[in-house]
């Protein structure tokens, strides 16, 4: 093991305490960017998620944020913030690869809309976090940065697509950070690295600008590291923009004051497996366990009744259909040079049939209608988020768990994709531990449009499975 890194107590400091310092002027920008630059040049060598780095340009940015400017603090301002974004968003000025070769020195003219957002509301970007190619699958390496890996063990995958944003958060080299979501690349990331990650219903965070400005499988969303600092950057993310027509108005305020509110929920229903995939023993044992501390606490366990059946061909097909409608014409210009499992998601969606989209629309409807009834008699749905514990990050796609082989690279996201067809709110809250002090994850799934109540019960949970901190740690290597 290498010499135990020291963590300077800014790093250690929440979000929400350190915006707070901002707006009363006890730190600076500059002096939360020179904190962040030497904790990136002591740990980031070790797990690899701070990709590009653009600290020059962010303490240019930092100028607008100083005390002397004499701004006061509006609510969801981050005051000056630094925030980390995903190399799948586009950041005007800073270099933005998509985690393809074909974009290794695309430096952008204009900033995503969820990225401009977030530097309005007073956030810095200093760094882009890394993600497989084109958000691809949920293992984070790619051929531009190569592969991140998880701080806990480095030799095992921290999941992805946010793998570098998870990463970068439970390392100490983000207080806050952005991602995206499809099948589970918010979730299943913070699950395997301890932190915590929000899918938001459609449209509460703007998207785009997007070729597919409609579609709801695809979200961008907020990662923390607990519940209150999870809040504070959905608010600072949050609300109409003109240029996404999904986008939606939200309260000031509204997230972070939930999230630091927390209530007991009443009743939730469980399911280990959504009835549909093998759920590997070590994970089911840790989600008994979470089940249990709450049933002791006196919260009222029933059984997931919304049949999820037809989910994985559901999806497949929905998720096929996306990503051809993205890539079709890079495939036609540039096939030899996207990675292999690309080339075949975006060939399946060339190759399907009007009938094939509409039993997976129709099925779609079925599972979302179901659980929304299901929802409404109780106050959250709970499940494992990842079906597995972390693997070793040198395996491209988890093929077999318990006996049996996966269809798909996809097929083993199983439990967060189910969950992405019906437009509810979830999130991974850290609830335990596995063998090798391995962090497990609980995907708790909301009502629909709901973030506040899925975020006042999430905290109400946190205090239940980790009262003390456990975040972030310094990279641990074998051996």
């Amino acid at each position: 093991m290498p010499e135990e890194i020291p963590m300077d107590e800014l790093i250690r400091a929440t979000a929400r305490d350190l915006v707070a310092r901002l707006a009363r002027g006890e730190v600076t920008p500059n002096d939360l960017l020179d904190a962040l630059e030497r904790r990136v040049e002591a740990v980031d060598g070790a797990v690899n998620a701070v990709v590009t780095r653009a600290f020059d340009q962010a303490r240019a940015a930092a100028r607008h944020w100083m005390p002397t400017t004499d701004r006061r603090r509006q609510p969801g301002r981050l005051h000056g913030l630094p925030v980390a974004i995903k190399d799948l968003t586009a950041t005007a000025g800073i270099r933005t690869t998509y985690g393809s070769p074909l974009f290794a020195g695309n430096v952008p003219a204009q900033s995503d809309n969820v990225a401009a957002r977030l530097e309005e509301r007073g956030g810095i970007i200093y760094a882009k976090t890394n993600t497989p190619e084109f958000g691809a699958g949920a293992q984070t390496f790619n051929e531009v940065f190569g592969t991140t890996t998880n701080p806990w063990n480095t030799s095992l995958t921290p999941g992805g697509s946010s793998g570098g944003s998870a990463v970068a958060l439970a390392s100490g080299t983000a207080w806050l950070a952005q991602g995206s979501d499809l099948g589970g690349s918010l979730r299943i990331p913070a699950a395997f690295t301890g932190v915590v990650g929000l899918r938001p219903t459609p449209g509460r965070v703007p998207h785009g600008p997007s070729v597919s400005p409609f579609s709801t499988l695809s979200v961008e969303g907020p990662m923390a590291r607990d519940v209150a600092d999870l809040g504070l950057m959905l608010d600072a993310m949050a609300g109409l923009h003109p240029r996404d027509p999904l986008s939606r108005e939200a309260e000031a305020g509204l997230f972070e004051a939930a999230a630091t509110a927390p209530r007991k929920p009443r009743r939730v229903a469980v399911s280990v497996d959504l009835g549909i995939v093998p759920v590997a023993a070590e994970v089911r044992a840790a989600f008994g366990r979470a089940v249990d501390r709450l049933a002791a606490e006196g919260v009222e366990i029933v059984p997931l009744e919304t049949s999820f059946a037809e989910a994985e061909s559901a999806f497949k097909a929905l998720r096929a259909g996306l990503m051809a409608t993205l890539h079709e014409d890079m495939l036609q210009a540039h096939r030899d040079r996207l990675k292999p499992d690309l080339v075949w998601n975006i060939e399946h969606g060339l190759g399907l049939d009007a009938a094939t989209l509409g039993r997976a629309e129709r099925a779609r409807a079925k599972m979302t209608l179901d659980l929304i009834d299901e929802l409404s008699r109780v106050d959250l749905v709970l499940t494992p988020t990842v079906l597995t514990p972390p693997f070793p990050h040198t395996i491209r796609a988890l093929e077999e768990i318990e006996g049996h082989r996966f269809e798909t690279y996809v097929s083993w996201l199983a439990l967060t994709f189910a969950i992405t067809l019906t437009g509810t709110p979830a999130m991974s809250l850290p609830a335990g531990r596995m063998a090798g002090d391995l962090p497990f994850g609980l995907q708790l799934v909301g009502r629909p449009a709901d973030e506040a109540a899925l975020l006042t019960h999430a905290a109400w949970m946190e205090t239940v499975f980790t009262p003390v901190r456990e975040v972030p740690v310094n990279p641990r290597i074998p051996g």
